[in-house]
C-alpha cells in the first residue's frame, strides 16, 4: 500500500489517482509472506526537499517508534508500550493525529493479537512478534507512520526490520 501527500493523512488510506508532488511525504506499507508467516515494515519518504513542519512530524513519530522499541520486554502490558509512544506523540503538540494503536501481532495472520492498543492488559512475552507502528497524520494534509517488526526475547526485543529509518529524500 502506498499513500502521497493529502492521501497519506489517512491512518488507511485508500488508493486514488492522486498524482505525486515534490514536498509530498510518501508513505509504503511493505509486507511479504513465507512459509505461511508475514512480515510488515512501513517507511516514510519524501519527494524533493520537506518543510520544517513535516521534518517536525518526522522526527516526532521517529522518535516515538524508538521510544516504543525500548519498550517492548517480556512482562510489559501491551497497554503500556502503546501508552509511551502515545503521550510522545501527544507532548510534541499532536494529540489527537494518531489514529490507530501502535502496533500488531504478526504470524500466519498479518494481524493478530497481541494488540499493542490502549488498556490491553496481554503481557508480552518471549516468541511473541509484534509491530511497533506510531503515526501522525494532519488531516487533509500529510501523514507519517513508520513501522518495524519485533520478536521478543528474554530481555527486551530482536528488531527484524533492517532499513534506514532516517528521512530519505528523493
Amino acid at each position: 500500500n502506498v499513500a502521497a501527500g493529502k492521501n497519506g493523512s489517512q491512518c488507511h488510506a485508500v488508493p486514488s489517482d492522486n498524482q505525486v508532488h515534490k514536498g509530498d511525504f510518501i508513505t509504503m506499507d511493505i509486507g511479504a509472506r513465507l512459509a505461511g508467516y508475514h512480515s510488515d515494515m512501513t517507511r516514510t519518504v519524501a519527494l524533493g526537499s520537506v518543510s520544517d513542519e513535516q521534518r517536525a512530524v518526522y522526527d516526532t513519530v521517529l522518535r516515538a517508534q524508538l521510544t516504543g522499541l525500548a519498550a517492548i520486554r517480556p512482562g510489559t502490558l501491551c497497554g503500556e508500550v502503546d501508552r509511551v509512544v502515545r503521550s510522545l506523540i501527544d507532548s510534541a503538540g499532536y494529540e489527537g493525529c494518531f489514529g490507530h494503536s501502535t502496533g500488531h501481532g504478526v504470524g500466519v495472520e498479518i494481524h493478530e493479537l497481541p494488540g499493542l492498543a490502549p488498556g490491553n492488559q496481554t503481557v508480552l512475552s518471549p516468541g511473541m512478534v509484534v509491530t511497533v507502528e506510531p503515526g501522525v497524520y494532519l488531516e487533509g494534509r500529510f501523514g507519517v507512520r513508520i513501522e518495524d517488526m519485533v520478536a521478543v526475547t528474554a530481555d527486551g526485543c530482536e528488531n527484524l526490520t533492517h532499513v534506514p529509518k532516517d528521512l530519505l529524500t528523493l
